[in-house]
């Protein structure tokens, strides 16, 4: 029998809903990359003593994710021994060579796309001592992890989250997906359970997806640099950069969805960055790589804040 029209109308639509959350993904536009791994390039080789232009922009990053003291004050260009301090500390973080200095692998590792909640959460003043141990004696560390007192209570172990503003930007069924397989990787080894509330209901996660400053202090950055970031218990927010090329299956040029879900709840949890490269709780993530099972450190890490 011939296709009528409205069987092909019909397969034109199921092909269309098919690529719908790819087709509304945002394309990733090079020159926002380029700009911010340039500026870093440009930066290498810069020694101690020196100054140079937009050093002051790398120590603001580094001060972002908790590399320089909390009441630090930066206004000068110069190559200082603060900076010198926290590139140590940074390179630490991430097993790099501790050199003090700003090298090709510091540079692209600070390239790779990453989370946007700091690796050192709360970081001393100055007037205490600022190496990278003494910060971390704030914290329990559990297995190259590190989290705080921030949890839930038992009386709160069956969360409910939601989908908040720009989520309809993209395909909710799609989303309502991903975030269940996500929140069910961590369902699995904890006593938590989480069910999206109906509508209209409140609910102790909500979820949502927006651009530049979105009025929570932490503002996104377009795409390629900072792809989501979460509070810490009992706030509940996590927010997605809309920005971002987001994709359920990524191509080489976009950011898997899933991945970066579990990593941030993770963080809804109370746990901090690990320093492990396999951990989910990693800070950062390359982009095309899907990494969405938990490891033992991540096992361990939220079995330490919350044991049975």
């Amino acid at each position: 029998m011939a296709p009528t029209l409205s069987h092909l109308l019909l397969a034109i639509l199921v092909i269309f809903s098919i690529q719908t959350f790819k087709g509304r993904a945002r394309t990733l536009k090079p020159e926002h990359q380029q700009s911010f791994g340039s500026f870093l390039q440009k930066l290498e080789g810069v020694q101690k003593g020196q100054a140079a232009e937009r050093l002051l922009d790398l120590k603001k990053y580094l001060k972002k994710f908790g590399y320089y003291p909390s009441d630090a004050t930066l206004t000068s260009s110069d190559f200082d021994d603060h900076l010198e301090l926290a590139l140590k500390a940074y390179q630490k973080f991430y097993r790099l060579n501790v050199t003090g200095n700003l090298d090709s692998s510091t540079t692209q590792q600070m390239m790779i796309p990453r989370c946007g909640v700091p690796d050192i959460i709360n970081p001393p003043p100055s007037t205490e001592p600022s190496s990278t141990e003494s910060k971390h004696k704030k914290f329990h560390m559990v297995a190259h992890y590190a989290f705080g007192s921030n949890k839930w209570p038992p009386s709160k172990y069956a969360l409910t989250y939601t989908f908040g503003p720009g989520v309809h930007d993209f395909d909710l069924k799609t989303m309502r997906s991903v975030c269940a397989d996500a929140f069910q990787k961590w369902a699995e080894v904890t006593s938590f359970t989480f069910t999206e509330a109906t509508d209209g209901a409140s609910a102790d996660l909500v979820i949502a997806f927006y651009s530049g400053d979105h009025g929570d202090g932490a503002s996104f950055d377009g795409p390629g640099k900072i792809l989501a970031h979460a509070f810490f218990p009992q706030d509940g927010r996590l927010h997605y950069d809309a920005d971002e090329n987001w994709s359920t299956d990524p191509a080489m040029d976009q950011i898997d969805l899933e991945s970066v879900s579990v990593h941030e709840i993770g963080h809804l949890l109370g746990l901090h960055h690990s320093n492990d490269s396999e951990s989910i709780m990693y800070p950062s993530i390359h982009i095309g790589r899907k990494k969405r099972d938990l490891t033992q450190v991540d096992i361990a890490g939220i079995h330490a804040l919350y044991p049975n």
